[in-house]
Formats: structure tokens, sequence, C-alpha cells
């Protein structure tokens, strides 16, 4: 594997499953030590067990992000095992869909509290490090939800939405200090996360195979497609890249629907 993130310190939200488990393999597989910041205590300390096997720094860390407070003491746990972070990948994030009328406080608090205070609380506690070292990448994982609306999934995209705006305006205000290079990954959801989407609908092989068809590629996404990307963006050779939005989707958000 490359070697193009050589002893980056790396914290990856949400990372005990799914696209978060594939980032974090492929960022030390890059050479990054990687911090698992994980909700779940199972699938995160099994994903970081499964990168210290084969011979990768990882480290796991309990972490709700939408408590501050453990987002604080997983960043001074980061400094105290790898040193101060490099890199930021903000992955956790869950889907509240609902009828607007019928959504309650609770579950738009639920909603914002992980996909967008969250995020906004991981990237102002890592801030400091990276303004103090000079450097540093934020790597935002967002979703077509973020400049598409679909129907019956409210308030997820007013939450998604935002994403964007949290990316390019830290991008703008710490530019000329040189940090952080923000990028935002935005597209449909690969395969492993759309895996226990379609395992609890009626017909799961048949809903499977009608999202294929929608997709111009007539697949659905891999994680690889969405984790080497995300290597790049917070690599030395996205240098010049800073508050930009790349889009992972097979072409799905250009192609019209007849």
């Amino acid at each position: 594997m490359s070697n193009r993130l050589h002893d980056r310190i790396a914290i990856i939200t949400g990372a005990g499953q799914g696209i978060g488990e594939g980032i974090a393999r492929r960022f030390a597989q890059s050479g990054a030590r990687v911090i698992v910041a994980e909700v779940n205590p199972a699938t995160g300390a099994a994903a970081a067990a499964a990168l210290q096997a084969d011979g990768y720094h990882a480290h796991f860390i309990q972490t709700d992000v939408a408590d501050p407070a453990q987002i604080e003491r997983m960043v001074a746990e980061t400094v105290a095992t790898f040193g101060p972070p490099d890199i930021l990948v903000n992955n956790a994030g869950i889907n509240v869909f609902n009828d607007p009328l019928q959504l309650t406080d609770a579950a738009w608090d639920r909603c914002f509290s992980i996909d967008s205070l969250g995020v906004w609380h991981c990237c102002r506690a890592v801030l400091p490090h990276m303004l103090a070292s000079g450097k540093g990448s934020i790597v935002n994982i967002a979703s077509v939800h973020s400049f598409q609306i679909i129907p019956h999934t409210f308030p997820y995209p007013v939450a998604t939405h935002g994403l964007l705006g949290m990316t390019r305006a830290p991008a703008v205000e710490y530019a000329a200090q040189g940090i952080p290079r923000q990028s935002d990954l935005s597209g449909v959801d690969p395969d492993a996360d759309q895996r226990g989407l379609l395992e609890h609908l009626s017909r799961p092989g048949c809903e499977r195979g009608r999202t294929e068809q929608r997709q111009p590629m007539q697949r659905i996404g891999t994680v690889d497609e969405v984790a080497w990307p995300a290597v790049f963006l917070a690599s030395d050779e996205a240098g010049f890249i800073t508050g930009a939005m790349l889009v992972i989707d097979g072409g799905k958000s250009i192609q019209f629907d007849v």
C-alpha cells in the first residue's frame, strides 16, 4: 500500500463499521496512526483490534459525538496516545426520516446533535491542535441528501445541507493559516450501508435490484470507492483543494430520471 499518510494521526468517527471502518483501514494502510472513535464499544474495539492484528497503529476510543464532553475526552486521549491529530474524518451520522408535521422535537434534536452539532464539536476540538502545527485536513462524509431533496426523509436533508456550509465556512476562515483543508465527500450510501436498509424491506432482493437499476452504473458503490478518495483528500496530493465537494454517486445526481 501507499505511504501517503505516513505517521499522520487520524481521528475517524463512526469507524466501527461500514464506511467508517473502511476508511480507517485504508488510512492505516496508507501509513496513518488511526483513532477509531465509535459509540458502539463492541464494533469499535473489534475494528481497532483487527487493524492492530494486521500490524497497523490503531486505538479505539468510545465516543458519542452527540456529547461534547466525550469529544473533548477523545481528542485528549488521542494526543496522549499518538500525539496531536493531523486529520479528522467526520463520518459518524444517523438517518432520521419522518413526516415533517409528525416529527417530534426530540427526534429533531437527535438528528442535529449528531449530524450537525457533532461534526462541529469534533472540528472545534481538533482545530486548536491543527492551528498550532499549521497543518491539518478535515474530511466530512455527507450524503446525496446534502444537495438533493428526497421525499419523506425530513429532517435529515436539512442537517446534511448544513454540512456543506460547515465544510466551506471554516475552509475560508482558516485558509490563510494553512489549515484545515476542508473537503466534503457526498453521494449515495455504498453497499455496506445500503445492506442494512435493504434487509428491513419486505422484498430486499427486489428492492436491491430496483436500486441498482436506477444507477447509471447499474450497481451500488463500494466502501472502498469512498475510502480511497478520503485518503486522497487527507493527503498532500490534495494540498490546493479546500472547501470542495466531491460527489461519489456513480452519476446518479446528474442523471435525468424519466
